[in-house]
């Protein structure tokens, strides 16, 4: 079973960046889609960034054009957040869907 450990999260302003990592156990993303998403207290999660085997990528309009995932190889992935909001402020997670894997989770918090 392919495990998955984000890592990366953390506190930043408004208008910041941050770039979230993805790691893999074992070779994973080159033969399967993954999926970024985010959730916070009392609400369901929800798909951010995903990111096909085949290399495209969808977002969630809340992030396009501020948002980006990208594979460095099987093993690791990246979600880089640019113009960051306090709506933003979530815990992401990573997910291999068609495993049923999913990362902990790394802690986002984007202050006013």
């Amino acid at each position: 079973q392919v495990q998955l450990v984000e890592s990366g999260g953390g506190l930043v302003q408004a208008g910041g960046s941050l770039r979230l990592s993805c790691a893999a156990s074992r070779s994973t993303f080159i033969l399967n889609d993954m999926a970024w998403y985010r959730q916070t207290p009392g609400s369901r999660r929800e798909l951010v960034a995903g990111l096909a085997a085949t290399g495209l990528t969808n977002y969630a309009d809340s992030v396009k054009g501020r948002f980006s995932v990208s594979r460095d190889n099987g093993n690791t992935v990246h979600l880089q957040m640019n113009s960051l909001k306090p709506e933003d402020t979530a815990v992401y997670y990573c997910s291999v869907p068609l495993l049923h894997v999913w990362g902990q989770g790394t802690q986002v918090t984007v202050s006013s």
